[in-house]
């Protein structure tokens, strides 16, 4: 992932700086929440085939 934080804007003022690094770290909570719920799909599928697999086994 590209951290924006490495090219900061320069000769800016206090405020404007803040609304940069403000935009950027909302940029990276949205791709860190995109990553989370990929992450809890997965653990959702593999919980779901391991259940199966245990009723499968179970049944025969």
């Amino acid at each position: 992932m590209f951290f924006p934080f490495c090219c900061s804007p320069h000769h800016t003022s206090p405020q404007d700086y803040k609304k940069f690094k403000l935009k950027n770290l909302k940029s990276i909570r949205d791709f860190l929440e995109a990553r989370l719920a990929a992450t809890n799909a997965e653990i959702e599928t593999v919980e779901r085939q391991m259940a199966t697999a245990e009723s499968s086994a179970e049944a025969s």
